[in-house]
């Protein structure tokens, strides 16, 4: 009986908690999800807008991930790989940590220090995060020059198609 229960248990929050690709691949940001506030490492309030004029003109990669996230942690060093293979992108990453001291102390334990970091510190249900289907993290998203979504939706550093949006904003 005792297996039963955290068979049934297990069922109930993988399909409480799964990824699944939104049916709508969208191209740009709606006002509320610009208008969305996070907060730096200083604790300094800042909106997605903001953030994207400050990259207006590069290409910009999101990075949303947290150290309590298994999958996020797997996938970092494949992230900084993709970092690194691109020095002409900028990346930005996007913190779902659920306190500032978590924040804090994820970016310290995983030399996340050097980053552009930032965090919701509304909680992970917000303007920006509801806009985008943010239901699964790691996730990945590619912005072109003009701020426009080039890539809307990557779970994974690997995902040839993050490479091929490059690609093909840099030509």
């Amino acid at each position: 009986m005792k297996q039963l229960m955290t068979i049934l248990m297990l069922s109930i929050f993988t399909l409480g908690c799964s990824q699944k690709t939104p049916e709508v691949l969208k191209t740009q940001f709606s006002k509320e999800a610009l208008n969305q506030k996070l907060e730096d490492e200083s604790g300094k309030k800042i909106t997605v807008q903001e953030i994207l004029n400050q990259h207006k003109g590069k290409v910009l990669v999101i990075d949303f991930w947290a150290g309590w996230c298994r999958d996020c942690l797997i996938a970092l060093p494949k992230a900084e790989e993709l970092e690194k293979n691109n020095p002409n992108i900028d990346f930005v990453f996007f913190s779902m940590e659920r306190s500032k001291e978590k924040f804090d102390s994820s970016l310290e334990r995983f030399n996340m220090k050097e980053k552009e970091n930032y965090w919701f510190s509304v909680g992970w249900k917000n303007d920006f995060n509801n806009y985008i289907d943010l239901n699964w993290i790691p996730r990945y998203m590619v912005v072109d020059q003009k701020s426009e979504i080039a890539k809307y939706y990557a779970i994974s550093p690997e995902d040839p198609e993050i490479q091929a949006a490059i690609d093909q904003l840099l030509k």
